[in-house]
């Protein structure tokens, strides 16, 4: 039995702002082939297959095109189960239809008897028990009740989840047991583990239900010969235990992932025995952080124009002078390249202005002619030029709003 186990495919996600639907193809045409290329049994997706609970049209044909290329040939089956980002209503809509198809789909929290899913082998006996356990809402897992503090919140959703994985554990080895022989048990999971190393791309989202909560390692029971996790998007062993694993996000989702390595699992049940790999997924689009002054943001472009490099670029200009018409100038010095700037931003200016805040203050409460104000002080600019400058702010600020109010 061969399995493939992916996750955190967020389809339709931009990159700040920029579609990457091409992208996102690239990688399911490679997934696609890969699943031909190694025979494999079953394909598992531990959540997150969309990037919000309401994908655009392109990102549903993504999904849907990808699922009947490669579900039901030679028996092959697929499970999905539904992450955090993903709409429960929205994924089960279709699951009827593509039920037909070999494709099983589980949303939200149920029966255990409904998680469980028997895949047959070329005889049509049961050869593989996958315990399908999706993204674990809050509200199904505990009982609000009047005077819970946070710390009950977090102690009742932790005993919710363990409970709902033993559950299903015993049900598994009840199966098994009636199976009179030695089935392997795969467990998937959408959550965050005890012990997971956390991306800059993570950290910035829900971890679990909108808090730091972490699932302890020791609810996995070891009925379960292999654990098939999503959430997290760096690929990692859970609590040095091989077989429990995130495979990771597939595709970076912010150019701090840029330079990691992703990777798809591959999971073999042989001779009684489990064996793991890591798959490196190729780089689909290349994505280059560039940090510091003018003259060495001008030196790093330039070397990689020498290298015909095709990346997107994220640029934190960290300069001391004042960088007037900087993107111009960039965009000047990228013309005739494979490089396209996607985001440009003035780390300095903006650790100055902070750094010019009294203690009681936040910057969400300053408006936003105090906001620039604090600007034309951290750059020391004469008071003989500063009418000009504020005149132009104030024009700036009058479009946005206009255009704003348009949008509307």
């Amino acid at each position: 039995m061969k399995i493939l186990h992916t996750s955190d495919w967020h389809l339709g996600r931009p990159l700040h702002n920029r579609k990457r639907y091409e992208e996102q193809a690239a990688f399911l045409d490679w997934l696609a082939a890969l699943v031909d290329e190694e025979q494999a049994d079953v394909l598992l997706v531990a959540g997150d297959v969309f990037d919000t609970t309401t994908p655009s049209n392109r990102a549903q044909e993504l999904y849907y095109r990808f699922l009947t290329r490669v579900a039901g040939d030679r028996g092959r089956h697929v499970v999905v189960t539904a992450g955090n980002h993903d709409s429960p209503s929205f994924l089960e809509a279709a699951g009827a239809l593509l039920a037909r198809l070999q494709v099983h789909v589980v949303t939200g929290a149920a029966a255990p008897e409904r998680e469980l899913i028997e895949i047959p082998g070329p005889d049509g006996a049961c050869a593989l028990l996958v315990c399908a356990v999706p993204y674990l809402r809050d509200r199904e897992m505990r009982v609000v009740e009047a005077g819970d503090s946070w710390e009950d919140r977090d102690r009742k959703l932790l005993a919710g989840i363990a409970s709902h994985y033993r559950r299903i554990g015993d049900l598994a080895a009840a199966r098994r047991r009636q199976l009179g022989r030695s089935v392997p048990v795969v467990a998937m999971g959408h959550l965050f583990a005890a012990g997971g190393v956390v991306d800059d791309a993570d950290a910035v989202r829900d971890l679990y239900v909108g808090s730091l909560v972490a699932v302890d390692a020791a609810i996995f029971a070891d009925v379960f010969d292999y654990v098939a996790l999503g959430h997290l998007h760096r690929a990692q062993t859970v609590a040095g235990r091989e077989v429990v694993r995130y495979s990771g996000a597939p595709l970076p989702m912010s150019f701090a992932e840029g330079g990691r390595r992703k990777t798809v699992c591959r999971v073999v049940f042989e001779g009684g025995a489990v064996r793991v790999d890591e798959l490196a997924v190729p780089v689909f689009q290349r994505l280059e952080r560039i940090c510091g002054d003018a003259a060495a943001i001008a030196a790093r472009i330039d070397e990689l124009r020498l290298q015909e490099a095709a990346c997107w670029l994220e640029i934190d200009y960290q300069g001391d002078e004042v960088a007037g018409a900087l993107r111009a100038r960039i965009e000047e010095r990228l013309a005739g390249s494979r490089m396209e700037l996607l985001a440009l931003r003035n780390c300095r200016l903006v650790a100055r202005v902070l750094a010019g805040i009294d203690e009681d203050e936040v910057l969400a409460g300053l408006d936003r002619n105090e906001v620039f104000a604090r600007c034309l002080d951290a750059h020391r600019v004469p008071g003989e030029q500063r009418p000009a400058l504020l005149r132009a702010h104030a024009e700036a600020l009058a479009a946005v709003d206009v255009d704003d109010r348009r949008a509307e």
